[in-house]
């Protein structure tokens, strides 16, 4: 059987369980627009999914505009190594690039693609910059992951101006393991733009309800963080119900609230000021009130009970803090988690000037 052939039916031969694998991630890496003269560089995470050790022993690419950097050591099973591949933009037009990685293995080699464009100028995008962080102007300094379920993958993506006279290397720091950024191209040129990716991966999430964090964006690599540079990220994980129960088969909580937005009118020369929501079950369970969080600093609220039985009311108090409100990033919001599988979230907006 010629080799060519063989990859086809490995997956139905005992042979698998002893053989060695390189595998990527992501195997094709689109740079989208690169500007001429300009080089980028794109990491591929690649990993040994076999059962034994390997190295790389060798990496080809098609032309040598492509220069390659990989691991030298041995892969041990299960771990992974970063093959880091630069492409030197110096002919116009589109690119489609190859790259082989060969192993100490008897396999084909793992074959991954760089594509893009060279263009002398960046196209602009439809959205304006109205925000600085650092040296940089963004469309946003606010990002928000909704309703994501566990072991959903999510995207946002964050359009880059650079407003400076000098070329910048954008780079976002301090993320958290549950997120990764890419930003394309990886250099800017004056008055040019890109754009940075953050994915979310939601199973490295450890709590269900909103998580907050803030990561910043860097002119170049090993800049400083500072708070003019900050990019807050909010994430709302949705709890998990039994999928095989429907509503009409299970006696399931419902909660009704009297309104989700609450007017708190003007500050004026006031600190604060306050309202107040009623919360009923109307449902035939009790409901559970598993989670209230504040999307922004400024609130604060008092629940007078978080486990109703059926039929049962209470009240929630909130109270807007001036000083906090006008240093909030986004809209002021109340988060709450419930046990209503009709209703795991519940946002609560609040109006307040």
């Amino acid at each position: 059987m010629k080799r060519k052939n063989m990859v086809s039916v490995l997956c139905a031969l005992p042979l698998l369980l002893s053989a060695q694998q390189l595998t990527s991630s992501k195997e094709v890496i689109d740079c989208g627009q690169v500007i001429y003269r300009n080089p980028i560089s794109v990491n591929y995470v690649v990993k040994n999914s076999g059962v034994k050790p390997l190295s790389i022993s060798k990496v080809l690419t098609n032309c040598g505009c492509a220069a390659v950097e990989y691991p030298l050591k041995v892969i041990a099973s299960g771990d992974s190594g970063v093959v880091k591949v630069t492409f030197d933009a110096k002919q116009m037009g589109h690119f489609n690039k190859q790259i082989g990685i060969y192993t100490n293995d008897s396999q084909p080699p793992l074959m991954l693609t760089l594509k893009g464009v060279v263009v002398n100028n960046l196209s602009e995008f439809p959205v304006n910059y109205p925000f600085r962080l650092g040296d940089l102007m963004t469309d946003v300094n606010n990002i928000e992951f909704d309703d994501i379920n566990h072991g959903d993958i999510a995207q946002i993506k964050v359009h880059i101006k650079n407003g400076t006279e000098k070329i910048a290397q954008p780079t976002l720091m301090h993320l958290p393991v549950y997120l990764k950024a890419e930003v394309y191209p990886s250099k800017i040129a004056p008055g040019h733009t890109g754009v940075a990716t953050i994915t979310l991966d939601s199973r490295f999430l450890r709590d269900y309800g909103l998580t907050q964090t803030s990561i910043y964006l860097g002119f170049v690599p090993g800049d400083q963080v500072a708070e003019n540079k900050e990019l807050s990220v909010s994430t709302v994980l949705l709890p998990e119900f039994n999928k095989s129960l429907s509503v009409s088969e299970a006696k399931s909580p419902h909660i009704k609230l009297s309104s989700t937005t609450l007017d708190l009118g003007l500050f004026g020369n006031k600190k604060k000021v306050s309202g107040k929501i009623t919360i009923e079950n109307t449902g035939q369970a009790e409901l559970d009130i598993e989670n209230v969080q504040m999307f922004t600093q400024g609130v604060r609220l008092s629940l007078k009970k978080t486990k109703l039985a059926p039929g049962v009311m209470t009240e929630m108090k909130i109270t807007a803090f001036a000083d906090g409100i006008k240093r909030a990033r986004s809209k002021p919001r109340i988060l709450m988690i419930t046990n209503d599988p009709e209703n795991p979230k519940i946002v609560v907006t609040l109006n307040v000037k």
